[in-house]
């Protein structure tokens, strides 16, 4: 807090693109804040941070991970 009582993050001024239109957080829309670029805020971070940890942005493959035996192959490659 500073001296007037208030949280410094209300001071944070929204990044602008350079067409002049303001950046949107890609969890919420809101207008981006500089300090938690590309996200308007520490919770939308944290909220895209825990998606990575559970695998919600993965690539979906046909490629088996090394040492697997592919689904539709038995052990002995048939």
């Amino acid at each position: 807090m500073d001296e007037d009582g208030r949280h410094n993050d209300q001071r944070v001024v929204p990044l602008p693109r350079k067409d002049g239109l303001r950046r949107l957080c890609p969890i919420c829309s809101k207008p981006t804040l500089h300090r938690f670029r590309p996200f308007c805020s520490k919770r939308c971070a944290d909220i895209d941070l825990g998606r990575w940890m559970k695998g919600s942005y993965r690539v979906p493959t046909d490629e088996v991970p090394d040492g697997e035996v592919p689904p539709d192959r038995d052990e002995d490659g048939l």
